[in-house]
């Protein structure tokens, strides 16, 4: 679900039932040709959809964080705006990140999805173990 689609009405009734936030961030790090920005745009979009699909109606996802600063810290930022969001009600934050160099090491966030190496996806399978196992305490 996305966060545009949910009133200030709704929240408050659906808010026990949408526990997970999902980050998106693309992690330009610097100026890309248009076609690689299209490449990673996809990509994420790819990865994201490995999480919305199959747990659409529990996870919300806010607005994408294109672009980063390696000259101010990441880790911190994400740290910042996780745990703000936890405040907020959420009790999950995973991260998704096209940038599989882009390292996300926060207490904030509990899972993070990346590509590997070559730029190859994780698989269904091993996203969804992850969640659930997240969900159920086992994740870790």
């Amino acid at each position: 679900m996305k966060f545009s689609e949910i009133t200030k009405e709704q929240w408050e009734e659906l808010s026990p039932y949408l526990d997970t936030c999902l980050l998106p961030v693309t992690g330009i790090t610097e100026a890309v040709p248009p076609y690689q920005a299209t490449e990673w745009l996809e990509q994420l979009r790819d990865l994201m959809d490995l999480i919305e699909i199959p747990f659409k109606g529990r996870v919300v996802t806010y607005p994408a964080w294109h672009y980063v600063d390696v000259n101010v810290q990441l880790e911190t930022q994400i740290e910042q705006w996780c745990s703000s969001m936890k405040r907020l009600g959420f009790r999950y934050m995973i991260v998704v990140t096209a940038n599989s160099e882009l390292n996300v090491n926060s207490a904030a966030v509990d899972l993070c999805f990346k590509p590997g190496m070559g730029g190859i996806l994780p698989l269904q399978t091993e996203v969804s173990e992850a969640i659930r196992g997240l969900w159920s305490g086992q994740a870790g």
